[in-house]
């Protein structure tokens, strides 16, 4: 028996350490965007959930359990058991549907999500790593327009692409200072790339001209967390989250290229402006309450504020390439959202799944020709299954769908349907056989 149980272990082991592989080679193809939104600001930012709380819509900042990793909140970290080792990684795929002026189009794109892992060091201290992406850039589409000159009719047409983003690396620890109060952070290394390119040209002239962007990052984020868990019964608990992520400059360079082509005589002229430490992120907030009711259900909402507002950002207009005030607004994002299991005592598997679903409303942080960008509205259902082993069935397979529905007065109307696949591997990794 012993030897059949340290088969399974090492087996498990194994497929942890390949996972753990798969994770890390696909870390630099983001689940990605195909939204013309991304071309603004740093594209569209990537909402901090993992495989549990995607089912609730990302909500986390007041959730705290042993056997799930939580990234939103680092002073989650703390509640890890001594025995407990998680790994949790995902993979993610969307459809998204397109509306402008009565035209239709839709596009998909998927790939890696997250990949995270959760030990304890020390009694009521516990350690996170784990990567995630922090912005997706991707787009392609072209604009055509006439001009009437005269008796001919001139063609006009400018095309926009865009491929990248940011992705983040972090260490986390949360501590449990004094019952029932707990604080973390999160310290994460940024990094990536964004090149777009803007290209125009018309009917009437052999000249095109081509705009390229460029923004490289490599820094650094902080995000510190706390968490009050309060027992108002012996199996009910209301948990206070807060968190609270500096705002810095990233001390990266943005470049524009202007390229005049002529096509005739096979001539190129290229003049770049640089604009030095022209980068930075915002302060951000967050506050969250969460409800736990023995392991049976918990309730949570969150509100969290981005002051994007106060950072200035890379524009070229007819005053050159420099720093502009009013491209950005502050971000404000709120969910809710619940998980349910029918019944944790029972030998039958549906007793054991949770159930889960969540919704939510999110601003946009940039503006586009003066006008405020699109607002989100998005809900969410999910499912934890337990995956049943040799000796128990402490891990999860996560899946969750998202519908996310984005929209502003006279521009383009998006509808994203995203399906998330994820495992939490949890399993008591330090624990010794007895022989009897």
């Amino acid at each position: 028996m012993d030897f059949l149980r340290n088969k399974v272990q090492n087996m498990n082991k194994k497929l942890v350490c390949l996972l753990m592989l798969a994770m890390t080679t696909t870390a630099y193809s983001q689940s990605g965007s195909r939204s013309p939104y991304s071309q603004f600001g740093v594209g569209d930012l990537s909402a901090q959930s993992v495989g549990f709380n995607k089912g609730m819509n990302g909500v986390g900042l007041g959730m705290r359990k042993g056997n799930e990793v939580n990234p939103l909140n680092p002073a989650s970290y703390s509640a890890i058991d001594s025995l407990t080792m998680i790994f949790d990684g995902g993979l993610s795929g969307q459809i998204t549907n397109f509306e402008e002026q009565g035209k239709k189009v839709s596009a998909k794109s998927g790939g890696f999500d997250y990949f995270t892992t959760l030990f304890r060091v020390y009694k009521h201290l516990g350690v996170s790593v784990g990567v995630m992406p922090y912005s997706n850039v991707g787009y392609d589409y072209t604009e055509t327009s006439y001009e009437q000159l005269g008796t001919d009719k001139i063609k006009e047409v400018t095309g926009y692409s865009g491929n990248g983003g940011f992705n983040q690396l972090y260490v986390g620890v949360g501590w449990q200072i004094v019952k029932p109060l707990s604080v973390g952070v999160n310290l994460s290394y940024l990094w990536g790339d964004i090149h777009q390119e803007i290209e125009g040209g018309t009917s009437a002239y052999s000249n095109t001209l081509f705009r390229e962007y460029e923004m490289s990052v490599s820094s650094y984020k902080l995000d510190f967390g706390l968490q009050l868990n309060l027992p108002l019964a012996k199996r009910d608990f209301l948990t206070l989250g807060a968190t609270f992520s500096p705002g810095h400059s990233l001390h990266s360079d943005p470049v524009c290229r202007m390229i005049m082509t002529n096509s005739s005589i096979t001539k190129s002229d290229t003049t770049s402006f640089k604009i030095n430490n022209g980068l930075s992120i915002p302060t951000s907030f967050g506050v969250g309450l969460g409800y736990s009711h023995a392991s049976k259900l918990r309730v949570g909402a969150d509100f969290q504020m981005q002051k994007w507002g106060s950072v200035s950002f890379p524009r070229f207009d007819e005053d050159g390439y420099a720093l502009k005030d009013g491209l950005l607004k502050d971000r404000m994002v709120v969910n809710a959202g619940a998980e349910f299991m029918p019944n944790p005592n029972s030998r039958k598997l549906l007793g054991h799944v949770r159930f889960r679903a969540g919704v939510g409303y999110a601003t946009p942080y940039y503006y586009i020709n003066g006008q405020e960008g699109p607002k989100e509205l998005s809900a969410s259902i999910g499912f934890g299954i337990p995956i049943a082993n040799a000796y128990n069935n402490r891990s999860i397979l996560n899946i969750s769908g998202q519908y996310v529905h984005r929209s502003a007065d006279n521009l383009l109307t998006e509808n994203t349907f995203r399906l998330c696949i994820g495992l939490t591997f949890n399993e008591r990794w330090f624990a010794k056989w007895k022989i009897e």
